[in-house]
């Protein structure tokens, strides 16, 4: 991705506004100049580049799976009406940011330090609200040159503060007074029109309230006790007033009080993350000290982090004993079932692994996590039939997984059908956004020689489709120059 050029507009898209600074009229979220579609596809555009390229991007089918529900309950609260993305990055700082066309990501650091499920609920809704409200086309739509490199430079802002707010900051001193003045004050107003429209869908998603003010007030702790000073990640992005604070809190204790139990997975998937950093033996005496001083919110979650950190450390029969302890206490997830197996795995029993992930996909039929890990459990037991139609059922009810179908081209390679291989990735790709890869897919599909005159016909249709859309693109970045 090419920041350089865009340091003066990235740092001033995402600098904090000033105080006494006139506030402009917002409009409302139809007033964007750049479609709800363009804004889609930038996204997609900054998405694929990130998976790529930062090292940071956390592919995690289980923290995927959670961050999903909990944030499709969000959105369905809110009623918005386009899809989301919710994606994990790799990354201790307490961030998260939202990019154009509904993909929002979040730091590892910020869901633990999350207390409770409510206040990581808030944190999403005010993301969710930045995207449904279409702040980043609305920031830029006085513009009067407003073309969609500019917005595709916000969207890449976010990113690029996220690992280097140091060159973003140096950026915004040497950028027009005028302009800044203008950005800050929009930034500043756009970040309470989120904080109330935020609100008022966690109190929708049946969420406390309370949470927002409460973890506002818990980064504001964590900055004056700081020894360097250092503004946690969501602080440089959201600047936090005491004013917004106080808004908060006003706008909840007029809401009907609403306590909310966290989820199990909410709990697990802390300690997974817990399990998963750092020397995995000093994970293992740090879950060992928690079980045994009982310190812990969740007994089961912490005894899930202890086995997790055991089957890091190799410690394979004990990692057992902790499953079948978890099982003991009642709690259940698709994330023990996973566990259990990784563990049963481990100890050599392949094929018990494999019932342990087929009873979890009758049991979590729309956990993917669990999809994903039974089809390569299939796929190695040469079960290629049997994996195909697990998938066939799963791409019908997600049809924009593009890990899907990177899983059915592995299969039908593994079967030795060409074409079909083929044909499966190219839709991975056109998933992804990356048009020329998933034409080249097909074009070698035509070529792969075991295709009947029905399969070749779907692909040539496939292919003018994908042509079209490429010449559609191309067009528009030719005119936004």
């Amino acid at each position: 991705m090419r920041l350089a050029p865009w340091l003066t507009l990235l740092a001033v898209a995402l600098a904090p506004g000033a105080a006494g600074q006139a506030l402009p009229e917002l409009g409302g979220p139809g007033d964007a100049a750049i479609s709800p579609q363009v804004e889609r596809r930038i996204g997609e555009s900054i998405m694929r580049e990130l998976r790529a390229r930062d090292p940071g991007y956390y592919d995690d089918a289980e923290i995927g799976d959670y961050l999903a529900q909990l944030g499709s309950r969000l959105v369905q609260a809110g009623a918005a009406r386009q899809d989301f993305e919710f994606f994990v990055m790799r990354d201790s700082t307490v961030n998260a940011f939202a990019m154009p066309g509904g993909f929002v990501g979040v730091h590892t650091g910020l869901i633990a330090i999350s207390d409770t499920e409510s206040e990581l609920a808030s944190v999403l809704a005010h993301e969710v609200a930045h995207v449904t409200q279409r702040h980043m086309a609305r920031m830029l739509s006085q513009e009067s040159r407003m073309q969609m490199p500019m917005l595709a430079a916000l969207a890449a802002a976010i990113l690029f503060a996220r690992a280097r707010p140091d060159l973003a900051t140096a950026g915004a001193l040497g950028a027009q007074g005028a302009a800044v003045q203008t950005s800050l004050s929009y930034s500043r107003d756009f970040e309470r029109e989120a904080d109330r429209v935020g609100l008022q869908t966690l109190q929708e998603a049946g969420f406390d309230t309370r949470a927002m003010a409460a973890f506002f007030e818990k980064l504001q702790r964590a900055t004056r006790v700081s020894d360097d000073g250092t503004l946690p990640g969501y602080l440089r992005t959201h600047p936090v007033t005491i004013e917004r604070i106080a808004d908060a809190q006003n706008k909840a204790a007029a809401m009907p009080y609403r306590q909310h139990l966290d989820s199990p997975e909410f709990q697990f998937v802390r300690a997974k993350l817990r399990a998963e950093s750092g020397d995995a033996r000093d994970a293992v005496v740090s879950f060992e000290a928690a079980v045994r001083e009982r310190r812990y919110v969740s007994e089961a979650a912490a005894r899930y982090g202890l086995a997790s950190a055991l089957l890091r450390a190799g410690r394979v029969p004990e990692a057992q004993a902790e499953v079948a302890r978890v099982r003991a206490l009642g709690v259940e997830t698709p994330m023990l079932e996973l566990v259990a197996a990784r563990a049963r795995r481990a100890a050599g029993d392949v094929k018990g692994a494999g019932e342990i992930l087929a009873a979890a996909r009758a049991r979590y039929p729309y956990s993917r996590a669990v999809l994903y890990a039974d089809v390569a459990s299939l796929q190695e037991a040469g079960q290629g039939e049997a994996a195909l139609a697990a998938l066939a059922d799963a791409i019908r009810l997600y049809p924009r997984d593009a890990r899907l179908y990177e899983l059915r081209a592995k299969t039908y390679a593994a079967l030795g059908k060409r074409l079909a291989a083929h044909q499966a990735q190219g839709e991975a790709y056109a998933l992804q956004g990356s048009l020329p890869a998933a034409i080249e897919q097909l074009q070698l599909a035509r070529q792969a020689g075991d295709g009947d005159f029905y399969q070749l016909s779907v692909v040539d249709a496939r292919l003018r489709e994908l042509r079209a859309q490429q010449a559609v693109e191309t067009k528009e970045a030719k005119a936004g120059r």
